[in-house]
């Protein structure tokens, strides 16, 4: 029996890829830059594994992900036609990873799911950067698991296994929510119960590697709202 929800967020939960495309855009148009917002936000999301790599393999301390993405955003304005840029200009651009809005059915499912379950966030996101975010998208977590408790990023056991250890429950009976075959395989392989929700714009078209279930899953509901309702009726 599942008592508690632990969601994966970028991609999952929110639409990373629209909100960095809106606001590398609004920006470009500002400075009066010619710039392909779309080509933009993927390569500022592609240089995400690699950097918290580098972490793992102490080749840099522990670095939270707000100071992981304006590494990776000050190397991409270096070779892109995005200028003349003032440090408020950059703040603002690096925090748009703030100001992601959800999927249209993600807080009416998790509204629901929070009638009978803990919901948390479950995210390599730092803590104020998933606070801001759940404050300004409505998200209505009961807590935010962040990989900069654990100092520890997804797919590390040791976030897995810290979560449950603070919910005080089995991990039988916590359930990761995901988009993403590494993260939810990584979950199963600690003992949680899984859930893959396929969502095929996160990377746009004809870029998504997770359209389909890939394991033994749990369930594998079409929303959260499909989750919600197979889970209140099993």
């Amino acid at each position: 029996m599942v008592s508690a929800l632990l969601f994966d967020v970028f991609g999952t939960v929110v639409d990373w890829r629209s909100g960095v495309i809106r606001d590398v855009a609004e920006l470009a148009r500002a400075h009066g830059a010619e710039i392909d917002a779309a080509a933009f936000a993927d390569a500022w999301r592609a240089g995400y594994g690699p950097s918290m790599d580098l972490v793992r393999r102490g080749e840099l301390p522990w670095t939270k992900l707000d100071d992981l993405h304006r590494h990776i955003l000050d190397q991409l304005l270096a070779r892109t036609g995005l200028t003349g840029l003032s440090a408020e200009d950059k703040n603002w651009l690096n925090n748009t990873w703030h100001r992601l809005d959800p999927w249209p059915d993600s807080v009416p499912g998790l509204r629901r799911l929070k009638e009978n379950f803990i919901i948390a966030a479950f995210s390599n996101g730092n803590v104020s950067l998933l606070v801001d975010m759940a404050r300004r998208a409505g998200l209505p977590w009961d807590f935010v698991f962040s990989a900069e408790l654990f100092r520890h990023y997804k797919p590390d056991p040791e976030f897995y296994r810290g979560a449950v250890e603070l919910l005080g429950l089995p991990p039988s009976e916590v359930m990761l929510v995901a988009a993403h075959h590494q993260d939810l395989q990584a979950a199963a392989a600690q003992g949680l119960a899984t859930a893959f929700v396929a969502r095929p714009a996160e990377w746009g078209p004809g870029q998504h590697p997770d359209r389909a279930p890939r394991g033994d899953y749990t369930c594998t509901p079409s929303d959260l709202e499909d989750l919600a309702t197979r889970l209140s009726d099993g």
